[in-house]
């Protein structure tokens, strides 16, 4: 995508501030295209592949208004490697299609310095090609164990199983192009934004012949 705008892939491990990093970003002019709300928007009550998911997982994993229980079926899909392929192999071709309209559409405006896509499992579901260059946001793991517990209230327990459930961090940080350690605090992780945001728009200039 040499000479237009720079499509930077976010990705990192649950509780790692992905989105504290995407937000700043977006505070400096960036379009945000997020997963996780392409996620909510594929299984929308009525939608194609919400029918799929209570065809797979039952009834139960509606709440009664007839959308999905998302808390109900994450309980469901960290507990088991099998169940969760079976889900990714409901959701993903979904949000992929989507994402890449989405991309593309942004791409063609010509008034964006930069274009970020937020995807908690980018390397897992082989999304890095939709990308120019990633970014990876790095948390101590001590750290996320305690932000996850906090933000999700969950046991120690299950938070481990959560965060066990993903490539191992260290995958993700030696595929990544940028690196960004949120293990401190909120300030510091601000100043790497700053420093590493000139950098993100001067990749996606035409370059000089």
């Amino acid at each position: 995508m040499e000479g237009s705008v720079l499509v930077l892939g976010i990705t990192g491990n649950i509780a790692s501030g992905k989105s504290t990093v995407s937000k700043e970003l977006a505070r400096r002019g960036a379009v945000v295209v997020d997963a996780d709300q392409l996620a909510r928007e594929v299984v929308e009550a009525g939608s194609a592949a919400l029918q799929k998911i209570v065809a797979a997982f039952g009834t139960e994993v509606l709440q009664h208004d007839g959308c999905l229980d998302r808390d109900k079926l994450g309980q469901m899909v960290f507990a088991d490697v099998k169940v969760r392929a079976m889900l990714n192999r409901i959701v993903h071709p979904e949000i992929a299609e989507r994402s890449k309209q989405r991309l593309q559409e942004l791409q063609q405006r010509g008034d964006i310095p930069l274009i970020v896509y937020e995807a908690p499992l980018l390397f897992e579901v082989g999304a890095e090609s939709r990308v120019d260059k990633v970014l990876v946001v790095k948390v101590d793991p001590v750290e996320q164990l305690r932000r996850l517990q906090l933000r999700d209230g969950l046991s120690e327990m299950a938070a481990k199983e959560r965060m066990a459930a993903q490539m191992p961090q260290s995958q993700k940080i030696a595929r990544a192009d940028f690196v960004i350690d949120n293990s401190g605090r909120i300030e510091e992780t601000l100043s790497q934004v700053e420093l590493l945001w000139p950098k993100l728009v001067a990749e996606g200039q035409p370059k000089a012949s």
